[in-house]
């Protein structure tokens, strides 16, 4: 079974997972997190949420960490991000491993993606706030890209996300979970809705 957003170190052959392929504004570097310097329990939760089909249809990894929760509560990417666990490196330092007898640099698979879009590599990147393009729903061969979802991260183009930026993507999570939250309750209500208490008054003769 092959599985996406895997990889290694060309230079050590150290294992990573890609959380971001393109950086927008910087298609020449990535952001990824180094499994080894997780904790065990970061670390499954992590390599879970790569093999789950939310983690295998995102067009970044990063969308799906963006979803994803560790042991402790944390926000998956938020977490990597403030305890320094995702890295930028350049594509050409990364190899990505999808199954045991295949290989390929995330700077050739980029480049392979690119033209059979008919686009820029810079162009690949997660549409943002800045109005950055954004990709088309296509398969490729090498790497097949899942269809695009309805979030927009705007990837840190130096491998910090600010405070600012971290808040947008604080209140985007907040307003998706009260829309379904929301949407949910709805459901119930029609399915059984609500009973209400009757409230008894009780009368005082004088």
């Amino acid at each position: 079974m092959a599985l996406k957003h895997v990889g290694r170190a060309v230079s050590n052959k150290r294992k990573v997972v890609v959380a971001y392929r393109v950086i927008p504004g910087d298609p020449d570097h990535c952001l990824v997190v180094q499994t080894e310097n997780l904790s065990a329990d970061e670390h499954d939760s992590l390599i879970k949420v790569v093999e789950s089909a939310t983690g295998q249809d995102a067009y970044e990894f990063g969308e799906a960490m963006a979803r994803a929760y560790l042991p402790d509560g944390r926000n998956m990417l938020a977490g990597f991000h403030t305890t320094g666990k995702m890295r930028k490196v350049r594509t050409d330092e990364i190899e990505m491993v999808p199954n045991q007898n295949t290989s390929i640099l995330l700077k050739e698979l980029n480049e392979t993606i690119a033209q059979q879009k008919g686009v820029t590599v810079a162009d690949l990147a997660l549409a943002g706030p800045d109005g950055t393009v954004q990709p088309t729903d296509t398969e490729v061969a090498v790497d097949p890209v899942a269809t695009y979802t309805e979030t927009t991260l705007q990837a840190p183009t130096d491998g910090v996300l600010s405070d600012e930026e971290l808040a947008a993507q604080y209140r985007s999570q907040a307003d998706a979970l009260f829309k379904e939250a929301k949407a949910l309750r709805e459901q119930a209500e029609e399915l059984v809705p609500t009973k209400r208490k009757s409230t008894k008054k009780t009368t005082e003769t004088a």
